[in-house]
This record gives C-alpha cells, structure tokens and sequence, in this order.
C-alpha cells in the first residue's frame, strides 16, 4: 500500500518500510547517501527527508552499470522490490534496518557538477564560511536537518497552545517607523516619499500594545523582529523570532501563568536529554515527570504507561511551574548576574562589611582606600581537591587583574585553614561560616575589588566548570523580577532607563514624584532558562501622565516623547487598558533543546557573525538605477567617524 506522501516519483518515503511490506514493488526517491561496493554487490543507501533505505544490486542485474557510476548526491529514483535482511545484517540503527530494497530500475533525476564542497554523510567539521556559502548541502546533514525539523515543530506547538488558551494570532508590520528601542533600526527608503524611510520593526511592541488598546483581549504571533546590531553565539545579527503576547487586564503574576505552562510543555515535548539516558534512568524520569504535571494539569494517569520505554519520549529534569521568582538586586548579588544559571549551585555572599574593620590588611585597606567589595563563594567538599587546584584558581585570577583569590577551609566546626586564616579572629570565622552556611570540607573563596559584585558571577562560573559541579540534562528556569526603573549613566552623566522604557513603575505616579529615581522598581521581568535570557516582558505604563513623568526624569520632554511614540501615547488619552505581556525567543529555545551553543545551528538560512548571507551574497551594492529611483546617494564614511 503506498504512502500518505506518495507522488508521481515515489509510493513510499526511505523512512517508512518495514517487514509488513516485504515482497511488495515498491518506488522510492531521494539522494544517494553513501555507496558500498563489496566485489559485484552494490548497497546504495538512499536518503530522503524522511530517512534512509539500503537498496541493492549485483553486477549481474541490467540496472548495475547504471548504479556503479552513481555519486554521493545524486538524485535518483528507483524501482524494487522488498526484501528481507539476513538476521545478521539486520541494522537496528535505522527504522528500515530489517529490509532493503532489489533495484529493477533506476532513473537518474539530477546530479552534482563536479566535487562536493562539503560531505554531507560524514560528521566531520567544516569551516563555518563553507557552511553558510553551502547552506543547501550543510542542511542535508543529518544534525542541522533535525535542528530545523525541531524547530518547525516547536512553533507549530507554540501556535497550538497560545490558540488553546484563547490568544489570537494577529501579524502586525513589517515597514513600519524608526523607534529608538535600544539597537539600530534597519531602514528601507521609500520609493514614493523621496527621502524617507520605513523601518524595520525591532519588535512589535507598540503595535501589540495599540491591540490592547483596540479592545483585543490576548495576543500572540510569532513575529520576526529586526535589529542591526553585532553577533554572539546566542544571538544572530540581523533577525530573529519571538513568541510574542500581550494580554490586556492582567497583573504581573497573570502573565507569568499564561507563559510558564507553555515553555514547560514546549521543553518536557521536545527534550533530547533522555535520548542519552540509560533505560532504567529513562523509566525513572518518567516517573519523575509524571508526579509534576501541575504545571499542565495532567496526571500520572494521563502519562504513557512507565514500563514501556520504548516509546519514552525523552525528558531532562525540568523546573516546575510556578518558576522561581528571583529578585534583580538578589540576583545581582547571590549569581553575579541577572541571568544565572541555577544548573551551578554555588552561591555568592557580600562579606564586606565583615573585612571592613579586619586585621586582613589586604582586603581592609581595599575597601576603605578603593571603595572595594568583598564577596566570597562556597564550594561544597572542596577540602578534598588539591593544592594544585587551589593554586590553579589563584593562577587563573591574573586573567581577571586581580591579585588572587584568597580561601578558607573548614577542616571541623572550629578548626580552618588557608593563607588567610592567620588574618582572621575566631569569631570571624565562625561568621564566615555561618555566613556561607560552611559544613566541614567545604572552602570558600574570595574576590575583592571594586567591581567584586561583576567579577563573583565569573568566578562562581569558573568554580563550577573546572569542579564540573553543573547539574545535567536539566533546564532550569527562573523570572527576574523587580529591575530598577532606572540607573545612572556615568558617560552621560545622567538618569537613563535601565530596561523597558514603556514598563510601569512600581508605586505609579507617587513613586516618581516622592522616590530618589534609582530606587525605583518596576514591573519588568525576563525570564532566564539555562543562563540565557529567554525574553524580557513589563507590565506596561498604559496611562499618558505617567509615561510624560516617567520619560521626563530620563531627561525627555513631552515634545519627545509625542514625536517618537506619537501613536501609542494618543491612543492612551483615549482609554487603555492595563496590559502587559513578554516575548520567549524562539531562536534560543530550539538552541536550548538541540543542545547547542551556536544559535546559526538552529536557524535555516543565518547570517554569519558579520552580518552576511554568503549564500545569496547580501548586503549589496545597488545599481546606480535603484539609487536613482529610490533619490539615494551613497556618500562613502569617512575615516574615525
């Protein structure tokens, strides 16, 4: 019986026969993966989207002199029948590991030019230019095609949850105004309005929340999002999608439940963590699984029976919803960061004030003379390691200018050691370790400078690393919450925002005009997977004399703030809702699942780190007729401007 997706050049895809359909004639497509001569024996493995089929002929066939010229590549079609494996060729590896196919016919549909520029049926690595020129071949190997295949998948069960809890899937512009949010604007001229400009959207935040406005009660798309600003391993140049929503009536812990449930499901779909695990370690996870469905709703019972692992889908450990809520300023301090990874369960304390008055000269001095802090990081069990280890982290501090970092053990309750032991009274241990909650064989660490609260989050990534201390197959979520609404820019010399310019202040009007600005919060929040920032989101600041106050201690007046948000702060004086909502990049959630590093290995058709398409050869020059066209002049920059 032939497949749902049989064509005019195939009755079956190379994934999908099995021993039901030996002895049947058969017609399969595709690309020829690898060939193996065994002395008058072909095996040809043909490859198609779907999978790969070893089909077969001898030298005795008709269609052998045809097969034995065939090249890694070629696109062919070909005609058989059948055929069952001799057990000890069966190849439990491949989905149609138990049978092959006799070739009658073969019909060469296209075929390469001339040498490959890269092997697809190898693993090897290729220069990543050679990929992106190639992107065509580099994405029929095996892992980028499942990269892209996860991906596709993961946005159709985005849309099908956002759909189910009652969002509405709304496309909002792409041309559409220059709006200062943060990055520089891609700008397409006019052809019609010589002389100006649309942009390209850096995010559709003004339309999404002008859909508030318009009466919409939820929002989603997966909306593609512009920004011309410089490459990092988890962020592409040029473009990237986001799951974005908005809801309208909705307090910060409203928007929290609409998203945490669909990340959750996303990730327990889609994990390949438990591909790696041993069966019973696959049993056990689906046990464990199982018990915390909260966030979804199901149960136990609605989980696919535990003795039968088979089928197991695969899951890591993931955190249950309700996510951590993790202040900024707790962040700032306990991680260094205000995107920690929760994988790394060490944990920083501010012992400043302890070394203020300390005979420890060294780090006393530092704080009164330099306005140093001191912050200090425990290691569990870490008395074990050796002398080498510690001089090896004191060895690495010199990459971070600092001096070194200094140590204590507790070796008992009352009994330490390490170099600055000797500096310390009693009672300053013991606070110490109370302090960093010490048991017995664990050492804590020292960073003092001025810029200790920076240099912790390093450190405690670095312990963790070279201690090989990270939790495995596990993803970790956490909210940040309650950023500053502002913070000083000692370039500027001013007040600046610190995060969303259009996020509601905590306390409202009466914070803006009673609080010193820099102990503002406000109701802004990203979401940390893993230690890469998932999505920033806020409650937004929907009324128009709020916005005016707000943007004016950032030194904007109303004049400004009319010119560049016009349509948003006009809709406002007619009557807005209270909204907010957050935006999950789709680019770093397929990265996290495909356990890479590299955000161009889950995206189709990337830039490279210069912002170039080397397959399509863009950007370009234009011809001097577009520029005409389009009343352009290019005037060359001059040097150091």
């Amino acid at each position: 019986m032939a497949s749902k997706n049989s064509t005019a050049f195939r009755t079956h895809t190379c994934d999908e026969l099995g021993s039901s359909n030996i002895g049947e004639s058969v017609r399969l497509a595709g690309f020829v993966h690898k060939i193996r001569d065994h002395g008058g024996l072909l095996f040809i493995d043909l490859r198609d989207h779907y999978g790969i089929t070893q089909c077969i002929t001898q030298e005795t066939d008709p269609v052998f002199k045809i097969a034995e010229k065939l090249r890694d590549e070629t696109v062919i079609s070909v005609v058989g029948k059948v055929i069952e494996r001799s057990e000890e060729t069966v190849n439990k590896d491949m989905n149609t590991g138990r049978i092959e196919v006799r070739i009658d016919d073969i019909e060469v549909l296209s075929e390469p030019a001339g040498p490959l520029p890269l092997q697809v049926n190898v693993e090897n690595e290729f220069p990543e230019e050679t990929r992106l020129t190639y992107r065509y071949l580099d994405l029929r190997r095996q892992e980028i095609h499942d990269n892209i295949v996860l991906r596709s998948k993961v946005i159709s069960f985005m849309r099908k949850r956002m759909t189910a809890a009652g969002f509405l899937e709304i496309q909002t512009p792409i041309l559409t105004s220059s709006s200062p949010e943060g990055a520089r604007d891609y700008l397409v001229p006019s052809r019609v309005h010589p002389g100006k400009f649309y942009a390209l959207p850096q995010a559709p935040q003004q339309f999404k929340q002008l859909l508030m406005v318009s009466g919409f009660d939820k929002y989603f798309q997966i909306a593609p999002c512009f920004r011309d600003e410089d490459a990092r391993a988890d962020r592409s140049p040029g473009e990237f999608y986001q799951l974005d929503f908005e809801m309208s009536f909705v307090s910060q812990e409203d928007v929290f439940a609409a998203v945490e449930p669909v990340l959750y499901d996303v990730f327990s779909e889609f994990s390949r963590y438990g591909e790696i695990y041993p069966v019973i370690e696959r049993i056990e996870g689906r046990r464990h699984v199982a018990q915390e469905q909260s966030c979804t709703g199901r149960t136990a019972q609605d989980e696919q029976r535990i003795d039968e692992p088979a089928n197991f889908r695969g899951l890591g450990i993931i955190t249950d919803c309700p996510f951590p809520r993790i202040k900024y300023d707790d962040a700032m301090l306990h991680y260094g960061t205000d995107k920690p990874d929760l994988r790394n369960p060490l944990i920083i304390e501010d012992v400043t004030d302890l070394f203020r008055d300390s005979s420890f000269a060294a780090f006393s001095t530092a704080i009164r003379e330099n306005k140093a802090l001191v912050r200090s990081i425990n290691v569990p069990n870490c008395v074990k390691e050796t002398r080498s280890f510690f001089d090896g982290v004191n060895a690495w501090a010199g990459e971070l200018n600092l001096p070194g970092i200094g140590y204590i053990s507790m070796l008992s309750q009352s009994e330490f050691k390490g170099p600055i032991v000797k500096f310390l009274k009693p009672e300053e241990l013991q606070k110490l370790a109370e302090i960093n909650k010490m048991n017995p064989g664990d050492s804590v660490f020292f960073i003092c400078s001025p810029d200790a609260a920076k240099i912790a989050g390093t450190v405690r990534t670095y312990l963790a690393n070279r201690l090989d201390l990270n939790e495995r197959n596990t993803f970790r979520f956490c909210w940040i919450v309650d950023f500053p609404m502002y913070e000083y820019d000692a370039d500027l010399k001013q007040i600046i925002f610190s995060h969303n310019p259009f996020s509601m202040p905590q306390g409202g009007m009466d914070a803006l005009l009673t609080k010193d600005p820099l102990e503002i919060k406000a109701f802004q929040y990203d979401i940390v997977c893993n230690g890469i920032e998932l999505s920033s989101g806020a409650i937004r600041n929907h009324v128009p004399e709020i916005m005016y106050k707000a943007f004016e201690i950032a030194g904007y007046d109303r004049e400004h703030v009319d010119t560049n948000f016009g349509a948003m702060i006009k809709a406002f004086k007619y009557g807005a809702p209270p909204h907010g909502g957050c935006a999950p990049g789709i680019d770093r959630i397929v990265m996290l699942l495909a356990d890479t590093n590299n955000i161009r290995e889950v995206i189709a058709f990337p830039f490279n780190q210069h912002a170039q398409d080397l397959m399509m050869g863009a950007p370009a020059a234009p011809t001097p007729e577009q520029l005409r066209e389009l009343s352009i002049a290019v005037i060359p920059k001059k040097p150091n401007t």
